[in-house]
């Protein structure tokens, strides 16, 4: 009898094979107890080991940059990194030496510690960053031990690849050929295991907790990395389905490729953007590849985190100037200052501990008090603007005083920058988050001095609705399509129009297809999703018109409920259906 698992959906597509199951055994640790000198050597035996790491992650590399790319061959470079870390490698010694203990006692100390501290943050890109230790201890471990690697490459014939977790090593070694798709017990949509499986075009499912406990080597499963559902020992007619599905979805594929160079217009030539959030300069390159026509979205704290300290200007201006090379002068790069605090935070920015983090001090507000740190970062992205349309997206805003405040700031930096004759973009824009029910409500006010406008419907939806999204209990109250939320929205676009601005939505709520028509109706003009998500949206929005859109959303806006909402949307478009 067939069995249903549900699960992460990570990486899109149909997988149809048997099981293969690898279950990690791990290393046996023993913990001895050395002398002084014998201390001293384990210390210079774990060194020459870290060497022969470094060595093999380097090979890797390669190996990814062949089968995936450029952008998901960076991983590895943060892995050689944390490879001549203090708090990793360094810590590890020290701990030889502090507790006279092996090599291998002190390994597996340091990496629960670490290990422990990045599962315990509430952001759930830094969470998965816990992976990326566990697969270097791995690795220094088998070395130290003598242990074997699996090999990911050698099966006889396709197979799902069952596995606890799948560590970016292992993702860089997989076969395409012989690795139909793969499940895992944990991860989810922002682990490298998914991102990296979304680059190689493998369908994957995460997050089923127990999936390796109940399978065995040889079951016949069905992967659909759409949904995230997983069917164990399938009837005839479910294999049926799923091929079926799978050769439309290798169909549809081929259909979005032929929008990855068009303007996104809908069926009566409506224009609006579709652009990328990213992280870091390599995943521009992958958003370019994928159909985008700018950054909506540069979350710059991600290159203040996993470092000792902060990163300087130098360091800051290159890698705004690499973004804005990548698209060229025609296509926005909206970069959003610092957004540190809540749910992300810096172990070198010693942050009082709050009862309620998210309604804390961070974002605008922090940046406000750190002046120095806030203009440093203020005169990277201006000198970055002589590179590309640049503009500067300040977070967190809750009332003008803020806004304000911010520009005085930029205001004196760009005195600082023209008195040293430095080149920057004199009209360039700056525009703010709305994220924060009191700015909707003073959106009015907040368009007559921001260039732009751009909803973060992460936090908004949170606010709005008293709801932490981090938290299950409360979880089905992240009601993006709720009518509060939707007339919210309204609010924001039709004040910002009034003053002759423009609105964007960096939230995840832009690249969900079913929202795609709601928005489009009620004006927005810039949609800012995940690089994945942009051709299905642009196949859409070239499927539907905007007076139909129009309707939809004023009808929408009178509804009761979020679910109401979403049936009647998909009802009245049932174009949906074709990029889901």
């Amino acid at each position: 009898m067939a069995m249903n698992l549900k699960g992460i959906a990570a990486a899109p597509g149909y997988a149809i094979g048997p099981a293969f199951v690898m279950k990690d055994t791990g290393v046996k640790i023993e913990r001895r107890t050395l002398s002084a000198a014998e201390a001293k050597a384990e210390v210079v035996r774990f060194s020459e080991i870290v060497k022969q790491a470094i060595e093999q992650v380097k090979e890797i590399q390669e190996q990814a940059r062949v089968k995936m790319g450029e952008e998901q061959a960076e991983i590895f470079e943060s892995h050689i990194l944390v490879l001549h870390d203090d708090e990793f490698v360094g810590r590890t010694k020290e701990l030889i030496e502090e507790k006279s203990i092996n090599a291998e006692a002190s390994l597996a100390e340091v990496t629960e510690e670490l290990v422990t501290f990045f599962e315990s943050m509430d952001n759930e890109y830094m969470k998965e960053r816990a992976a990326d230790f566990r697969d270097l201890s791995r690795r220094l471990l088998n070395l130290l031990t003598g242990v074997k690697q699996t090999s990911l490459s050698d099966f006889e014939e396709p197979v799902v690849l069952i596995t606890d977790d799948l560590t970016p090593s292992d993702s860089a070694q997989l076969d395409r050929d012989r690795v139909a798709g793969f499940a895992t017990n944990i991860g989810g949509r922002t682990s490298h295991s998914a991102i990296m499986a979304r680059s190689m075009e493998i369908p994957a499912v995460v997050g089923l907790k127990d999936v390796t406990e109940r399978l065995q080597d040889g079951d016949m499963v069905i992967l659909d990395g759409t949904t995230g559902d997983m069917i164990v020992k399938p009837t005839a007619e479910q294999i049926a389905e799923y091929e079926a599905k799978k050769v439309n979805f290798e169909k549809r594929k081929s259909e979005f490729k032929n929008y990855l160079n068009a303007a996104s217009i809908t069926s009566d030539g409506h224009q609006v953007e579709l652009v990328a959030n990213i992280g870091n300069p390599g995943d521009a390159h992958n958003a370019h590849k994928n159909g985008a026509e700018g950054i909506g979205l540069f979350r710059t704290e991600f290159l203040y985190m996993g470092r000792p300290n902060f990163p300087t200007e130098e360091e800051q201006f290159a890698a705004y100037k690499e973004v804005a090379e990548t698209f060229g002068k025609d296509h926005p790069i909206v970069i959003r200052t610092l957004d540190i605090g809540g749910d992300k935070e810096l172990d070198y920015l010693e942050l009082p501990k709050e009862m309620n983090p998210f309604l804390g001090y961070r974002a605008i507000r922090l940046c406000l008090d750190e002046q120095e740190m806030f203009k440093t970062q203020l005169r990277a992205i201006l000198r970055s603007s002589a590179f590309g349309n640049v503009k500067i997206m300040y977070p967190m805003i809750a009332t003008i005083v803020e806004l304000r405040a911010a520009n005085a700031i930029l205001a004196e930096v760009k005195a600082e920058l023209d008195a040293a004759g430095v080149a920057y973009n004199k009209e360039l824009e700056v525009g703010i988050m709305i994220e924060i029910p009191a700015a909707v409500l003073v959106s009015d006010q907040l368009a007559k001095e921001a260039d732009f406008f751009s909803i973060g419907t992460n936090d908004l939806v949170q606010y709005t609705m008293a709801a932490d999204r981090m938290n299950e209990k409360v979880s089905h109250l992240t009601q993006p399509m709720n009518p509060s939320v939707l007339r919210l929205i309204r609010m924001v676009i039709e004040n910002a129009h009034r003053e002759g601005k423009w609105v964007g939505m960096c939230g995840e709520m832009a690249g969900n297809p079913v929202a795609v028509p709601l928005l489009l109706g009620l004006g927005l003009d810039e949609f800012s999703m995940s690089a994945s998500s942009i051709l299905p949206a642009r196949v859409l929005m070239s499927k539907i018109s905007l007076a139909d859109a129009k309707k939809v959303a004023a009808k929408a806006l009178d509804m009761q409920t979020a679910e109401e909402i979403e049936r009647f949307v998909q009802e009245s478009f049932p174009q949906i259906a074709e990029v889901l």
